[in-house]
Protein backbone atom coordinates (compact mmCIF):
# COMPACT_ATOMS: atom_id res chain seq x y z
CA UNK A 1 0.00 0.00 0.00
CA UNK A 2 2.89 2.42 1.22
CA UNK A 3 4.99 2.00 -2.10
CA UNK A 4 1.73 2.05 -3.98
CA UNK A 5 0.76 5.72 -2.98
CA UNK A 6 3.94 7.39 -3.28
CA UNK A 7 3.26 6.47 -7.24
CA UNK A 8 0.09 8.37 -6.95
CA UNK A 9 -0.45 11.72 -7.92
CA UNK A 10 -4.05 12.58 -7.42
CA UNK A 11 -5.20 14.67 -4.25
CA UNK A 12 -7.04 12.17 -2.63
CA UNK A 13 -6.27 8.68 -1.48
CA UNK A 14 -8.89 5.98 -1.78
CA UNK A 15 -8.13 3.09 0.04
CA UNK A 16 -10.06 -0.45 -0.28
CA UNK A 17 -9.62 -3.84 0.06
CA UNK A 18 -9.45 -6.02 -2.56
CA UNK A 19 -12.04 -7.79 -1.61
CA UNK A 20 -14.70 -5.25 -1.51
CA UNK A 21 -17.62 -4.77 -4.04
CA UNK A 22 -18.69 -0.82 -4.00
CA UNK A 23 -22.47 -0.16 -4.66
CA UNK A 24 -23.46 2.36 -7.52
CA UNK A 25 -23.45 6.00 -6.89
CA UNK A 26 -20.73 5.59 -4.17
CA UNK A 27 -18.62 8.10 -5.52
CA UNK A 28 -21.27 10.77 -5.92
CA UNK A 29 -21.50 10.78 -1.86
CA UNK A 30 -18.16 10.58 -1.19
CA UNK A 31 -17.83 13.48 -3.49
CA UNK A 32 -20.94 15.27 -1.40
CA UNK A 33 -18.95 15.27 1.25
CA UNK A 34 -15.60 16.19 -0.15
CA UNK A 35 -17.58 19.63 -0.64
CA UNK A 36 -18.10 20.46 2.22
CA UNK A 37 -14.18 20.37 3.74
CA UNK A 38 -12.33 23.39 4.53
CA UNK A 39 -9.15 21.75 5.15
CA UNK A 40 -7.47 18.31 4.94
CA UNK A 41 -8.03 16.90 8.77
CA UNK A 42 -11.05 14.81 7.68
CA UNK A 43 -10.73 10.90 7.38
CA UNK A 44 -14.30 10.09 5.89
CA UNK A 45 -15.30 6.07 5.98
CA UNK A 46 -17.59 4.14 4.05
CA UNK A 47 -20.26 1.79 5.70
CA UNK A 48 -19.47 -2.01 5.07
CA UNK A 49 -22.31 -4.83 4.80
CA UNK A 50 -21.08 -8.01 5.04
CA UNK A 51 -22.47 -12.05 5.57
CA UNK A 52 -21.62 -12.33 8.78
CA UNK A 53 -21.20 -9.15 10.85
CA UNK A 54 -20.72 -5.25 9.68
CA UNK A 55 -22.64 -2.59 9.68
CA UNK A 56 -25.30 -3.96 8.36
CA UNK A 57 -25.50 -7.99 7.27
CA UNK A 58 -26.88 -9.10 4.61
CA UNK A 59 -25.82 -12.81 2.78
CA UNK A 60 -24.79 -12.63 -0.57
CA UNK A 61 -22.14 -14.48 -0.24
CA UNK A 62 -18.69 -14.76 1.65
CA UNK A 63 -16.69 -15.38 -2.08
CA UNK A 64 -16.96 -14.82 -5.65
CA UNK A 65 -17.74 -18.20 -6.35
CA UNK A 66 -21.28 -17.92 -3.95
CA UNK A 67 -21.54 -13.92 -4.36
CA UNK A 68 -25.28 -13.07 -5.41
CA UNK A 69 -24.87 -9.68 -7.67
CA UNK A 70 -28.40 -9.60 -8.00
CA UNK A 71 -29.38 -9.78 -4.63
CA UNK A 72 -27.36 -7.29 -3.16
CA UNK A 73 -28.21 -4.95 -6.09
CA UNK A 74 -32.05 -5.60 -5.52
CA UNK A 75 -31.66 -5.31 -1.56
CA UNK A 76 -28.73 -2.71 -0.79
CA UNK A 77 -30.96 0.51 -0.60
CA UNK A 78 -33.20 -0.97 1.64
CA UNK A 79 -30.92 -1.99 4.49
CA UNK A 80 -29.08 1.24 6.20
CA UNK A 81 -27.05 2.39 8.88
CA UNK A 82 -26.38 5.81 9.43
CA UNK A 83 -23.62 8.44 9.27
CA UNK A 84 -21.56 7.25 11.98
CA UNK A 85 -18.52 8.70 14.17
CA UNK A 86 -14.91 6.98 13.83
CA UNK A 87 -15.03 4.05 11.69
CA UNK A 88 -11.43 2.64 11.10
CA UNK A 89 -12.74 0.52 8.37
CA UNK A 90 -11.98 0.65 4.64
CA UNK A 91 -12.25 1.91 1.97
CA UNK A 92 -11.25 5.17 3.37
CA UNK A 93 -10.05 8.38 2.25
CA UNK A 94 -7.44 10.79 3.31
CA UNK A 95 -6.06 14.08 1.65
CA UNK A 96 -2.51 13.29 -0.12
CA UNK A 97 -0.03 15.70 2.36
CA UNK A 98 -1.72 14.21 5.15
CA UNK A 99 -1.16 10.99 4.25
CA UNK A 100 2.19 12.06 3.73
CA UNK A 101 2.77 13.97 7.05
CA UNK A 102 1.86 10.75 9.00
CA UNK A 103 3.92 8.59 6.81
CA UNK A 104 1.09 6.53 5.78
CA UNK A 105 0.48 2.70 7.09
CA UNK A 106 2.29 1.68 9.90
CA UNK A 107 4.29 -1.50 8.37
CA UNK A 108 5.02 -3.86 11.91
CA UNK A 109 0.97 -4.37 11.42
CA UNK A 110 1.46 -6.81 8.43
CA UNK A 111 -0.50 -8.36 7.22
CA UNK A 112 -2.80 -5.80 8.61
CA UNK A 113 -4.84 -6.51 11.85
CA UNK A 114 -4.19 -3.32 14.13
CA UNK A 115 -3.01 -0.75 11.00
CA UNK A 116 -6.40 0.67 10.75
CA UNK A 117 -6.91 2.18 14.16
CA UNK A 118 -3.15 2.84 14.27
CA UNK A 119 -3.68 4.95 11.29
CA UNK A 120 -6.64 6.58 12.91
CA UNK A 121 -4.09 7.49 15.75
CA UNK A 122 -1.57 8.95 13.93
CA UNK A 123 -4.36 11.25 12.33
CA UNK A 124 -5.86 12.25 15.57
CA UNK A 125 -2.20 13.37 17.16
CA UNK A 126 -2.14 15.47 13.90
CA UNK A 127 -5.28 17.28 14.88
CA UNK A 128 -8.17 15.33 12.63
CA UNK A 129 -11.28 15.47 14.02
CA UNK A 130 -13.65 14.38 11.63
CA UNK A 131 -14.02 10.78 11.31
CA UNK A 132 -17.13 10.06 9.18
CA UNK A 133 -18.28 7.15 8.16
CA UNK A 134 -20.98 7.53 5.12
CA UNK A 135 -24.15 5.89 5.13
CA UNK A 136 -24.55 6.17 1.69
CA UNK A 137 -21.18 5.15 0.86
CA UNK A 138 -22.11 1.37 0.97
CA UNK A 139 -19.52 -1.35 0.16
CA UNK A 140 -20.22 -5.44 0.48
CA UNK A 141 -17.35 -7.07 2.17
CA UNK A 142 -16.70 -10.24 1.16
CA UNK A 143 -14.58 -10.95 4.85
CA UNK A 144 -11.16 -11.03 5.84
CA UNK A 145 -9.88 -12.99 2.31
CA UNK A 146 -6.46 -11.88 2.50
CA UNK A 147 -5.87 -12.69 6.19
CA UNK A 148 -7.82 -16.06 6.11
CA UNK A 149 -4.85 -17.05 3.99
CA UNK A 150 -2.65 -16.49 7.47
CA UNK A 151 -4.73 -18.63 9.20
CA UNK A 152 -3.14 -21.00 11.65
CA UNK A 153 0.11 -19.41 10.67
CA UNK A 154 2.93 -19.87 13.08
CA UNK A 155 4.07 -16.46 13.63
CA UNK A 156 1.25 -14.35 12.35
CA UNK A 157 -2.01 -14.21 14.36
CA UNK A 158 -4.77 -12.28 13.00
CA UNK A 159 -7.33 -12.75 15.02
CA UNK A 160 -8.47 -9.20 16.78
CA UNK A 161 -6.91 -8.71 20.01
CA UNK A 162 -4.19 -11.14 19.39
CA UNK A 163 -0.83 -9.84 17.79
CA UNK A 164 -1.86 -6.44 15.99
CA UNK A 165 -3.70 -5.72 19.40
CA UNK A 166 -0.72 -6.22 21.23
CA UNK A 167 1.16 -3.98 18.91
CA UNK A 168 -1.01 -1.67 19.07
CA UNK A 169 -0.96 -1.11 22.82
CA UNK A 170 2.38 -1.13 22.98
CA UNK A 171 3.01 1.32 20.99
CA UNK A 172 0.68 4.18 22.59
CA UNK A 173 -0.39 3.01 25.68
CA UNK A 174 -3.87 2.17 25.18
CA UNK A 175 -5.82 -0.87 23.95
CA UNK A 176 -7.66 -0.71 20.24
CA UNK A 177 -11.00 -0.89 22.16
CA UNK A 178 -10.32 1.82 24.33
CA UNK A 179 -9.06 4.26 21.67
CA UNK A 180 -12.31 3.09 19.64
CA UNK A 181 -14.81 3.69 22.60
CA UNK A 182 -13.36 7.41 24.12
CA UNK A 183 -11.54 9.11 21.11
CA UNK A 184 -13.39 8.04 18.16
CA UNK A 185 -16.55 7.00 19.88
CA UNK A 186 -17.08 4.34 17.20
CA UNK A 187 -20.39 3.55 15.29
CA UNK A 188 -22.26 6.00 17.15
CA UNK A 189 -24.29 8.74 15.33
CA UNK A 190 -22.31 11.51 13.62
CA UNK A 191 -23.04 14.85 15.17
CA UNK A 192 -19.41 16.61 13.92
CA UNK A 193 -16.14 16.91 15.25
CA UNK A 194 -14.98 14.97 17.83
CA UNK A 195 -13.62 16.32 20.82
CA UNK A 196 -11.06 15.58 23.45
CA UNK A 197 -12.71 12.20 25.96
CA UNK A 198 -14.64 12.43 28.20
CA UNK A 199 -12.48 11.71 31.95
CA UNK A 200 -15.03 10.46 34.09
CA UNK A 201 -14.79 7.33 36.11
CA UNK A 202 -15.44 4.89 33.50
CA UNK A 203 -12.43 6.47 31.40
CA UNK A 204 -9.91 6.04 34.14
CA UNK A 205 -11.35 2.84 35.19
CA UNK A 206 -10.75 1.07 31.53
CA UNK A 207 -7.63 3.32 31.11
CA UNK A 208 -6.07 1.90 34.27
CA UNK A 209 -6.84 -1.59 33.15
CA UNK A 210 -5.11 -0.79 29.58
CA UNK A 211 -1.77 0.31 31.78
CA UNK A 212 -1.90 -3.05 33.56
CA UNK A 213 -2.07 -4.99 29.96
CA UNK A 214 0.41 -2.54 28.70
CA UNK A 215 3.19 -3.60 31.68
CA UNK A 216 2.52 -6.94 31.69
CA UNK A 217 3.11 -7.09 27.72
CA UNK A 218 6.45 -4.85 28.22
CA UNK A 219 7.41 -7.77 30.14
CA UNK A 220 6.58 -11.15 28.53
CA UNK A 221 5.73 -10.44 25.15
CA UNK A 222 8.42 -10.40 22.26
CA UNK A 223 10.85 -12.41 25.19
Amino acid sequence: INKIFKKATTKYFLYSHDDMYFLPEWDIFLKNELNKVVNNKFYFSGTMIEPYSGHIMLNCGDDIKNFDEKKLLSEYKSHNFYDHQGSHFAPHLIEKSMWNKIGGMSEEFNPGIGSDPDLNMKLWNEGVRIFKGINNFKVYHFGSIVTRRYKNHPSIVTESGSKGGKIFLLKWGISIKFFKKFYLKSNTRFYGALESPDKCLIYYLNYFLCRINYHYLKLFYFK
